[in-house]
């Protein structure tokens, strides 16, 4: 039985919403979850996060070296935004690569011989995905009781 028309763009909107969300949450997770240098990263996050996880440095560490938020940097790694320019020299020095490999990929990247992750990094990743699969399970209870809400409103007018 559809919904009536009063519910369907609410829950076409929810939907969508949980739908996109899913989406973000997992493209997070995949790229949090890059142990080893990868020569598909084509975007600026992707290099930065693949030099910092070669490097060996946790999120939180790489802000502070840097002296900004932890959530700067995340927002940095998943092409959210991008940092000034002036302060591109100092992430390719901490990371050990050249600025004009993290523009464009072209130039010193992580050697490989950092093709191993240090513990600290492996640590970082495992609390990362624990933490992502925490979130998906709040966003399936939550959507689960918008639709058991949604079930019931339909079944009280029928």
């Amino acid at each position: 039985m559809p919904l009536p028309e009063t519910f369907a763009p609410a829950a076409a909107a929810m939907v969508g919403f949980a739908a996109r969300a899913a989406e973000r949450m997992h493209g997070a997770m995949m790229h949090e979850m890059k142990i080893y240098r990868d020569d598909s990263d084509d975007t600026f996050g992707g290099r930065l996060s693949a030099a910092r996880d070669a490097a060996g440095i946790s999120v939180k560490a790489f802000a502070n070296q840097l002296g900004v938020r932890s959530d700067t940097v995340q927002a940095w790694e998943s092409d959210r935004s991008e940092p000034r320019s002036s302060r591109l020299v100092d992430l390719a020095g901490i990371l050990g690569v050249s600025p004009m490999w993290l523009m464009t990929g072209m130039g010193q990247g992580p050697s490989e011989s950092d093709a191993n992750p240090s513990l600290e990094s492996l640590r970082h990743q495992i609390l990362r995905l624990a933490d992502l699969h925490q979130q998906y399970g709040r966003m399936l209870t939550a959507l689960t009781r918008q639709v058991e809400r949604l079930e019931s409103e339909r079944n009280r007018e029928a």
